[in-house]
């Protein structure tokens, strides 16, 4: 009994269970567009009481009088969906299905609520300055850009006119409609005019989820600026230097464009008449770093841009160094200051290692130093010159030398013979050189100080680091010649030289005249002798006999004959036979036969076998020329060989003739010739040496003529000069 009251149970449980209502699928949350269609979904299982919708609270029926709203889906199946076409702001609620409570008692159900959001696309923007405003430049103005009825709020971007988006100094405001449902946006630009913003587009874009599309509004910007000023030079290449003419232009912008220049130069106004373009003419040092400025104004205000000017320009000292003295082991320092554009480079170099002749040479292994300060312990092989040389690549460079001087005791550099005439008044030198300049010089002759002889007087005087002492012996006599003892001294020591003072015979001056004199004329003739022979010997052939000598003219015959005066006539056929023309007249010391060789110009190669050169004082004549002794008044006549008349025929035999006016008194190539007859060469030991000549003083020969010495070097005898 109990079993079957148990399984009855069951059943009608099971048959209660499948008679409730309930949702098989209720209504969510949705969002939809102002326009769209949306479908709200609700599935009921078991449905036995009556299904309806309700809108925020209230039940909407069988829908009767809501035409946008249908139930679509299948009764059968239990769907009861409610779709709203088109949706409509006024859509926008929260929604809910429920059914009532069936015939046979079962319960009524109610889905939860679903929230409808409508969404509505904003209206176009605008701006409210409208489409296009005038500012000045460095003015703060306001760009606003509204946009309405948005739902939900108009987003609001802006663009300049390139394209970038804005993104600061923006104010973005929303306000609710009165429909408590839309909005107004509001995004309010706060922007500082600049002339980059002329004539520039500012775009306001504004949209919202409701319509991705975006919606613009336009403003076109006009700004008044004052100029904008772009200087810089005109060709010139990348580099400006010394001596040039630099071109340089101002170009502006300016609204309005009206405007007008001025030219400053180290904020010196220029006076000429101002344009875009200014010229400096050879341009120098005093123009590097100057500053060129532009200055341009319009209505608006005035701007300026500048240029400073970078010129390349030679090395210069600012400060040479200069030479120092100091104590061994001292530290001190050369200072080569040098201005130059580029930065000079700059080089020492010690002591002359670096200088051939006047020519200062460089190698790596001479630089000492490269930087402007030279710092050197003194010491015995730093001690000397340095020589500083700064140079600009393009430019020619500077050179300057500084000595570092030791200091120590003196050092005497005269030299150690000298040389006087006795009767006159003699002068010895004995120079020295120290570090400091020495002080005191002392002369002493055989062992005594000759400071209180008035027979002697004391010339010092200074020289470079250094000092020079002259002892004057007045009207010297023999015993004034011998050994001197010259000393020196300063704070670190003294020096000490003997000089010999050695007796040297004088020679009068018009005897020196005489020689030199002598020495031109021979040199002129011999000059003129062989330019006569060269135009001799290119203006006509070699003959093969020699012409006879022409008569000479009775102005010949009252003349100094120097020369021998010959014209020789050639003939010649066709052949280029020769053959000797007439021959007429003859040589003042008569008819004389001439060898073949003498028709001609030698060499003195050639001359030199028929006139061998003879050897004088020891000197030999190297020339084809024989020795001619013009110191005496004249030659007596050399003999000539047989077939020679000594005295022309021309002339009558009653009349004497001078010697010196003969042929072979004037020309030196007839006084000899290849015969055996002719007397030999003067004895060398007899004869007086070339030109120039000096008359001996006291009768003296020339073999007491005391020798003439070489020029004296240093630490070598030397001639004392005498006043």
């Amino acid at each position: 009994m109990v079993l079957r009251w148990l399984v009855a149970l069951l059943l009608w449980a099971r048959v209660e269970a499948l008679q409730e209502q309930k949702f098989a699928m209720e209504p969510q949350d949705q969002t939809a567009v102002v326009g769209s269609r949306v479908t709200l979904p609700c599935r009921v299982i078991n449905k036995s009481g009556l299904l309806q919708w309700t809108k925020d609270g209230f039940g909407l029926g069988n829908l009767t009088g809501y035409d946008r709203y249908s139930i679509v889906g299948s009764t059968e199946e239990g769907d009861y969906s409610l779709e709203i076409y088109p949706v409509v702001l006024d859509d926008d609620a929260i929604y809910s299905c429920q059914a009532s409570a069936g015939p046979d008692g079962e319960l009524p159900i109610r889905s939860r609520v679903a929230n409808l959001s409508v969404l509505v696309p904003p209206e176009p923007p605008s701006i409210i300055q409208g489409s296009h405003l005038l500012t000045t430049e460095d003015r703060e103005i306001e760009l606003e850009c509204i946009s309405i009825a948005g739902k939900p709020p108009a987003e609001i971007t802006w663009v300049d006119g390139v394209g970038n988006l804005l993104r600061d100094d923006i104010e973005y405001l929303t306000e609710l409609q009165p429909d408590q449902k839309t909005y107004t946006a509001r995004s309010i630009l706060k922007l500082t005019a600049r002339k980059e913003h002329h004539n520039t587009t500012f775009t306001c874009q504004a949209q919202n989820t409701a319509d991705r599309t975006y919606r613009s509004a336009r403003l076109r910007l006009e700004v008044k600026y004052a100029p904008k000023v772009r200087v810089y030079i005109v060709g010139n290449g990348s580099r400006l230097v010394e001596g040039q003419d630099v071109r340089l232009m101002c170009s502006a912008t300016a609204n309005p464009p009206d405007i007008t220049y001025r030219w400053f130069v180290n904020n010196q106004l220029v006076l000429d008449d101002p344009t875009t373009e200014l010229v400096l003419k050879n341009i120098s040092q005093a123009h590097h770093k100057s500053v060129v400025r532009c200055e341009v104004h319009n209505l608006v205000g005035k701007s300026e841009e500048s240029e400073t000017l970078d010129v390349g320009y030679g090395p210069r000292f600012r400060i040479k160094p200069y030479s120092v003295q100091a104590d061994v082991g001292a530290s001190v320092t050369l200072t080569c200051d040098v201005d130059g554009n580029p930065a000079p480079n700059i080089v020492w170099i010690h002591e002359d290692s670096g200088r051939r002749g006047n020519v200062l040479t460089l190698t790596w292994e001479q630089v000492v130093s490269t930087s402007p300060n030279l710092t050197v312990n003194v010491a015995p092989d730093t001690a000397g010159r340095y020589f500083c040389r700064a140079t600009v690549p393009g430019f020619p460079d500077v050179r300057a030398e500084a000595t570092i001087y030791m200091k120590g005791p003196p050092t005497i550099v005269s030299h150690r013979t000298q040389y006087g005439i006795p009767g006159d008044n003699i002068r010895l030198e004995c120079s020295a050189f120290s570090i400091p300049t020495p002080q005191k010089v002392v002369w002493s002759f055989k062992g005594e100080d000759v400071g209180s002889d008035l027979a002697y007087s004391v010339l010092e005087d200074q020289i470079t680091e250094g000092i020079k002492s002259t002892l004057i012996i007045r009207d010297s006599r023999q015993e004034h010649f011998g050994i001197y003892n010259c000393t020196v001294s300063n704070p670190y020591g003294s020096d000490i030289v003997e000089i010999t003072l050695k007796a040297q015979k004088s020679f009068p001056l018009h005897s020196t005249l005489i020689g030199v004199m002598g020495g031109i004329v021979v040199f002129v003739a011999v000059t003129t002798v062989l330019i006569l022979c060269q135009r001799t010997r290119v203006a006509k052939p070699q003959v093969e006999k020699a012409e006879e000598v022409k008569q000479p003219k009775e102005n010949d015959l009252a003349s100094n004959i120097s020369d021998l005066k010959l014209e020789l006539e050639y003939s010649g056929s066709e052949s280029g036979s020769e053959s000797a023309g007439p021959r007429a007249g003859l040589p003042l010391a008569g008819p004389v036969p001439l060898d073949t060789r003498y028709s001609h110009c030698y060499t003195p190669s050639e001359l030199s076998d028929s006139f061998p050169p003879q050897q004088l004082n020891g000197q030999h004549n190297d020339g084809y020329v024989p020795y001619v002794d013009y110191a005496r008044d004249y030659n007596p006549p050399v003999p000539l060989p047989a077939g020679v008349s000594p005295v022309p025929p021309a002339i009558p035999e009653t009349t004497e003739v001078d010697p010196r006016y003969s042929a072979v008194y004037g020309n030196p190539y007839l006084r000899h010739t290849v015969s055996p007859q002719l007397p030999p060469p003067p004895n060398p030991q007899s004869a007086l040496p070339p030109p120039p000549y000096s008359i001996l003083r006291n009768g003296a020969t020339p073999q007491t003529r005391p020798a003439i010495r070489p020029t004296p070097q240093t630490n070598k005898p030397t001639l004392a000069t005498h006043v």
